[in-house]
């Protein structure tokens, strides 16, 4: 049996709790490997190591720092096959799907490598008499961040790859259900001449991550996951005065008028909706058609597509979509869908009953669809996180834009029109944080940031792009003057009058 301990100091190390968790094999649902669930002290062992070798990776130039940046990017795109089916033998995503979870993390990488310009601050000239002004971005010494089991490479790439670029040492609480990405980064980035140290990864549950927002030496925590776990952990970072970003659940709803192309929404819902078996916090998991006539053309097109969905083990390029990630996972969604049923809402398509010759132990489901979900139903209140798409039937255009303005989650939302009108009014006043208009799965590219509102996000910082930069740097002003000779003594406060 696998064993998967810690990567500190450079190097793997056996962990010492003689605790474990179990890695699947999703698509077989056998255990593959067992990690090691780290304590305090393993903890505050990569903290002291990260202590001392951050203070010399500061004082490295940011054109260096960006070389091994670019140097990262290079190794990563030569070892992408290999990463992706380790990636997809822990998560149960599609081989092409995992390359795609690497890739979005390489962007942020790429995005790093222009740190030189990104770190820079700013400066005044004759700020007053005599007198120079200018700021400069420091970075904040050790960081951490603590990443979800459905994109193991891309969001550990979106905050290691912005923190290590701006001069700190990062350490990585990744999922325990698939963990070995994570550790893998940590030896490409040791190929790419990171010093040893900078990156380190302590693998557990929440021993580790009470440990993390305890601890005095780590300055801010990068975290993404449901959101009861995110406002615990913004609550207590914050009691510890650590900087805090925490990104949650999501309830992201498509908006389609009257006007929009049926065919065109249809693709999208289908590859937004189910791809990566519906685990993703930017799936679109809500379809609103405006009007009974649009909503019945959609459930038209809808339907057939649902029921001929592809669904396999993760290494066949033929299908859509594969298993989900563990056994208690699939079995979370089927309650879910047994609610929706309870409620009362119609299950169009029922994805529940699926298996395969030769995979039954993996943990497959089909592609469910509900139609006529309700507000007040708790299966539209809560993030399903599976292959279930819900149709939530408008009246009109406002009672469309209510639907996800009201909504507890405000992560992501997408409108289909052809009205530029209709689309702009939608997206100044809908209450989500990130929109897409006539694009299913809005998630900003890396020179921008991701983030929502509401109770998907707790913070007031976004992930990645110039957003990632100032959460990971402090600013310091400094206002200097190089007198000629000696002046007079000031009792007040200097103004520039």
């Amino acid at each position: 049996m696998r064993e998967i301990g810690h990567f500190i100091d450079g190097a793997s190390q056996p962990g010492t709790s003689g605790r474990t968790g179990d890695v699947y094999d999703p698509s077989t649902g056998q255990v593959q490997a067992r990690v090691t669930l780290g304590t305090a002290a393993e903890l505050d062992q990569a903290v002291q190591v990260a202590v001392r070798a951050q203070a010399a990776w500061a004082q490295v130039n940011p054109q260096r720092r960006a070389r091994v940046m670019f140097a990262f990017k290079q190794i990563l795109e030569r070892e992408m096959e290999p990463l992706a089916r380790l990636l997809s033998s822990e998560h149960g995503k599609t081989i092409a799907d995992a390359k795609g979870d690497i890739q979005r993390g390489l962007e942020v990488i790429e995005f790093a490598c222009g740190i030189p310009h990104l770190q820079k601050g700013e400066f005044t000239e004759g700020a007053g008499p005599g007198i120079d002004m200018y700021s400069i971005r420091q970075p904040l010494g050790v960081v951490a961040g603590i990443t979800p089991f459905n994109f193991p490479a891309m969001i550990p790439m979106w905050m290691c790859g912005v923190a290590i670029a701006c001069g700190n040492a990062f350490i990585c609480k990744p999922s325990e259900k698939d963990p070995s990405v994570p550790m893998r980064l940590g030896e490409l980035f040791q190929e790419a001449g990171l010093p040893e140290g900078i990156y380190q990864v302590v693998n557990g549950d929440k021993v580790v991550v009470d440990a993390i927002l305890e601890h005095p030496d780590i300055k801010a925590v990068s975290f993404v996951g449901s959101s009861a776990v995110a406002e615990y952990i913004y609550a207590k970072g914050a009691t510890y005065g650590k900087r805090v970003q925490a990104m949650g659940g999501a309830k992201n709803h498509a908006i389609i008028l009257p006007d929009a192309d049926l065919d065109q929404v249809t693709n999208d819902l289908i590859g937004a909706g189910y791809g990566s078996a519906g685990e993703r916090c930017m799936a679109i998991s809500v379809a609103v058609p405006v009007t009974d006539k649009v909503a019945d053309a959609l459930v038209e097109r809808l339907k057939p597509r649902v029921e001929a969905l592809r669904v396999g083990p993760p290494t066949d390029s033929d299908v859509d979509y594969g298993p989900l990630v563990t056994r208690e996972h699939r079995a979370n969604v089927l309650r879910w869908i047994e609610q929706g049923v309870a409620e009362g809402a119609e299950l169009v398509v029922d994805g529940r009953a699926v298996s395969f010759q030769g995979w039954e132990g993996g943990f497959y489901l089909g592609g469910s669809l509900f139609d006529r979900v309700t507000p007040d139903m708790d299966s539209y209140r809560t993030e399903i996180f599976g292959p279930v798409l819900q149709i939530a039937r408008a009246r009109d255009a406002e009672e469309a834009l209510a639907l996800p303005s009201r909504h507890q989650y405000g992560n992501g939302t997408a409108i289909y029109t052809r009205d530029g009108g209709a689309a702009r009014a939608y997206a100044s006043r809908v209450e989500v944080g990130m929109v897409g208009i006539n694009v299913p799965i809005p998630v900003p590219l890396a020179y921008h940031s991701f983030g929502g509102w509401k109770r998907s996000a707790f913070g007031d910082t976004n992930q990645h792009g110039m957003e990632g930069v100032r959460f990971f740097t402090r600013v310091k002003t400094i206002t200097a003057r190089w007198p000629e000779g000696a002046g007079n003594a000031e009792f007040v406060i200097p103004t520039m009058k």
